[in-house]
Order: C-alpha cells, then sequence, then structure tokens
C-alpha cells in the first residue's frame, strides 16, 4: 500500500506515462501499419491495372510470360472466363489460391488480405481486376496481383519491439522525476512539520519556517504563524487572566478569614458586617469572572429588537440617588437589535465607572450615527490619559493607585462592556469629554431598515410602552427635580 504522497506521487506518474505510452504506441502502430498497407495495396492494384491496359490494347507478350512487377509486387497472373491462367510473372504452378477474390457486382476491382502457404504463417495483399478484354476478343479475363507483407510485418514488428522495449525506462524515468520533484516541494512542509512539533508549552514563541515566495506552502507557512501568534496571545492572556483573578480572589478570602477568625474569638457585630461586605465582594468578582468566561467561549448572544434610548432610561431610573447628578440625553428612540441583558449590563458597567470618578455629574447619551447605534457615557473627573486609553479595557486594571479595591470596583466592568459590546458587532472606546473628563462610546451595528423589524408601533417604541407618562419619565421616577433630570 503506498502510504507517502511522494510515493502516491510517484505511482501516478508511472501510471499516467504507461497508460500515454500504452495508447500512444497503439495509435503509432496502427497508423503506421494501415498507411502501408494502404501503399502496398495501392502498389498491387497498379500492376495490375497495367497488365489490364495491355489486355486492352493487345500488347500482352506472346507466350503467357509477363514482365516482373514494379513496386516489389511479387505476382501477376491472368485468368480467362474458365479460371484457366493464361499469363503470369512466373510460373503458374504453385501459385497461391485466392480463395475465390471476385469485384463485387458494378465494381471492376477489389482487394483483400489473404493468408499464404499452408501453414498462413505469411500474408499478402491480393487484388483482382476484372478486364473485358480487346473488342472482339476473347474476354473477359481476370487479372490477379499480389505482394507478400514481408516487408510490412518486419516495419511494423521493429516499431512494436521499440515501444515495448522503451516503455520501461521512460515509466521509470516518470516515476523517478516525479519521486524528485515532490521531494522538493515537500521538502518546506517537512521543515514546517518539525518546526511546528518542536512548539510546546515551555517554548511557544517558536515559529515554522518561511519557505517564501507566494505559493500554496508559503501561505501555509505564514498561517500557520499567524495561528501561532494567536494561541500564544490567548495562553499569555489567559495566564494573566489566571494570575489577576487569583490575586484578586486571594485578598478578599484572607479578609473574610482573619473577619471570621476574629469573629469566633470575640463576637462581633461588625466584624461579621465587615465579613459579609468581603463575601459580596467575591460573589461580584465570581459573577463577573463568570460573565467573562461566558462572553470569552460562549454563544453569540440573542438578538431582538430593542431601543437604545429606552435601554439609557431604564439604567438611569434604576438609579434614585446617584452620588452626582446623571443626565439623559435621548431625543427620540434609538432601535437596535441585540441581547438587551447584556447590553444593560455593559451600560450599567459604564455608568458605574463614571460614577465612581465623577465630580458634578455624568450625562448619558443615545443616539444613532448612520449605520450604528451609540451609547455614550460622559463624566467631568479627571479623563483617561491617551496612552492609558487601551489599557483601562485590560482585565483587573486600575488606574487610580490610590483608590481601594473597595471603592475601585473589581477592574473588569470595562472589559465586559467591551467583550460585549464586541459579541455584537461593535465596540467600545475611550476618549476624552469635550468639557474635560472621560467619555466611554459603546457602538454597536444599527438593524436593517424597512418594516418588519419590531421598530413600529406596538413593539416598545409607541405611546404606552416606556416613552408615556406614568412609565418612568414623569416626576417622581427618577426624571424630575432633583434625580439628575431636572436643574441641579
Amino acid at each position: 500500500m503506498v502510504r507517502t504522497l511522494r510515493a502516491r506521487a510517484a505511482a501516478a506518474a508511472a501510471l499516467a506515462m504507461a497508460a500515454v505510452l500504452g495508447a500512444g504506441g497503439l495509435w503509432l502502430y496502427t497508423l503506421l501499419r494501415a498507411n502501408l498497407l494502404d501503399n502496398t495495396t495501392g502498389r498491387t492494384e497498379l500492376a495490375a491495372r497495367k497488365v489490364v491496359a495491355q489486355l486492352d490494347t493487345r500488347t500482352l507478350a506472346p507466350g503467357g510470360r509477363l514482365a516482373a512487377p514494379e513496386g516489389g509486387v511479387d505476382l501477376v497472373l491472368v485468368r480467362d472466363a474458365a479460371g484457366r491462367t493464361v499469363a503470369g510473372s512466373r510460373d503458374p504452378r504453385g501459385t497461391p489460391d485466392f480463395y475465390g477474390l471476385r469485384p463485387a457486382a458494378g465494381e471492376d476491382s477489389r482487394s483483400a488480405v489473404v493468408p499464404l502457404g499452408r501453414a498462413g504463417s505469411e500474408r499478402g495483399v491480393a487484388v483482382v481486376v476484372r478486364s473485358p478484354g480487346p473488342p472482339g476478343g476473347e474476354g473477359p479475363y481476370t487479372v490477379y496481383a499480389m505482394t507478400v507483407l514481408r516487408d510490412v510485418d518486419d516495419a511494423t514488428g521493429a516499431i512494436g519491439v521499440g515501444l515495448l522495449a522503451g516503455a520501461p525506462p521512460l515509466i521509470a524515468f516518470a516515476a523517478a522525476l516525479a519521486w524528485w520533484v515532490t521531494g522538493q516541494a515537500l521538502r518546506p512542509v517537512t521543515a514546517i512539520r518539525t518546526g511546528l512539533a518542536a512548539v510546546t508549552a515551555s517554548e511557544p514563541g517558536r515559529r515554522v519556517p518561511d519557505p517564501g515566495g507566494a505559493d500554496e506552502i508559503a501561505r501555509l507557512a505564514r498561517t500557520v504563524n499567524d495561528t501561532l501568534d494567536r494561541l500564544e496571545r490567548s495562553d499569555a492572556r489567559q495566564r494573566q487572566f489566571t494570575a489577576d483573578a487569583s490575586h484578586e480572589l486571594r485578598n478578599p478570602l484572607a479578609a473574610v478569614r482573619s473577619r471570621l477568625e476574629v469573629a469566633l474569638d470575640r463576637p462581633d457585630r461588625a466584624s461579621v458586617a465587615a465579613a459579609l461586605a468581603d463575601t459580596e465582594r467575591l460573589q461580584r468578582i465570581a459573577a463577573d469572572l463568570l460573565l467573562l468566561a461566558r462572553l470569552d467561549g460562549g454563544p453569540p448572544p440573542r438578538s431582538e429588537p430593542l431601543d437604545l434610548a429606552l435601554l439609557a432610561a431604564e439604567d438611569v431610573a434604576r438609579r434614585p440617588a446617584p452620588r452626582v447628578p446623571v443626565r439623559l440625553e435621548a431625543g427620540a428612540a434609538v432601535p437596535g437589535y441585540g441581547d438587551p441583558a447584556r447590553l444593560e449590563r455593559a451600560l450599567a458597567n459604564l455608568v458605574d465607572n463614571a460614577l465612581r470618578h465623577a465630580r458634578a455629574g455624568v450625562v448619558v447619551r443615545a443616539a444613532s450615527d448612520g449605520a450604528w447605534r451609540v451609547l455614550e457615557v460622559s463624566d467631568d473627573g479627571p479623563g483617561i490619559a491617551e496612552a492609558d486609553r487601551e489599557r483601562v479595557f485590560a482585565r483587573f486594571v486600575r488606574l487610580d493607585a490610590d483608590r481601594g479595591r473597595a471603592s475601585g470596583g473589581t477592574g473588569l466592568g470595562l472589559p465586559i462592556a467591551r467583550e460585549i459590546a464586541r459579541a455584537h458587532g461593535g465596540d467600545v472606546r475611550a476618549a476624552s469629554a469635550p468639557g474635560g473628563g472621560a467619555r466611554l462610546v459603546l457602538r454597536i451595528p444599527g438593524p436593517g431598515a424597512g418594516p418588519g423589524h419590531g421598530f413600529g408601533p406596538g413593539h416598545g417604541f409607541g405611546p404606552g410602552h416606556g416613552f408615556g407618562p406614568g412609565h418612568g419619565f414623569g416626576p417622581g421616577h427618577g426624571f424630575g427635580p432633583g434625580h439628575g433630570f431636572g436643574p441641579a
């Protein structure tokens, strides 16, 4: 069984060469023999017709002796109507039987290949031509001519032997050439396989050799290296995430244990309350880690019609007494598609981050920007330096070193918001607010326009679906004075 690609290529080349030589040799042999037979038949018939011409013109030599024919024709003889031989180019005795060869009705000649001798070891081309004889003569006559096919057999036999003798070397040459060419072509593949096998957990930075060029193997090497780059980045990110998570969980666990030990030694309500607070923080971290794990490897978010303006209004309404006023800017419905629960979580994380840093207020804006739907959260805090605007989305990163973990969050809010946006085909970016402070912009693609997408009346965008009085937009529901929507 041929197992290697190189051996399969060599075997295929050998089979292809054998098929070509077999078909080509057979075609050449057949064509050559047919051509030689046509030429021999033509010469033989010409010799017979020359004798017919002599009969018609009464120029036949007397005594029944015909001159030796030209062109290699072996025999010419003339028979009368009774079948007697009246003339021939040699002694008529011992002449071969022509097996009753006669011209067909309406024709004056006929040719055929007939066996010669008793054993039929040889064959010859026999031609018969009918002659009416001279006017007033004894006719009609039948002229026979024959040429032994010895020369034709010798020539075609030599061709056949040459083809049979030359086929094995040519087949072997084709197989050897395919073996060598395939080996040269697969040499980079062997190097890629060896390099890929050398990539281990202890040496994740190793890469396969790039043979250069633009062929399929070069593109394969680059694709493999790109895949290894992504795997290395993913592995490094996973390792860092595990280390950060272990570090973040270690401190609250140690604090809970310490406070519980103190409470066991000296029952104290304050120690139990502090332990409970640390436990709640552990719960938040665990929930955030679980959500990130789902976002990293889970299914895509479900998609349904929603209004980002209503989403923002509901988030603001859930904060009846924020640390600083929260103002909503949404003049009209902002229809979109996505998972409402996850987008609510992303917006809540952005607002929570802004409330931790704002000095006097936070602004939440929902709007459409061409084909995009935008949720923007701005604060008037210290802002985010341009060099840190990507780093803030790294997990467990806190830019304010003076802020404690209890008041500074888990460091997972902004990464979660970005992962949710990216799962929806969008992103979250950090920028500076017009009046100073930070501006966090969440963008997701908008829905296809047209009816049937849930943006008409009765789908949460008309009166009575969260935009009329009594649904969180009237006084006493977080939108009146003193709740961040009226004058501060």
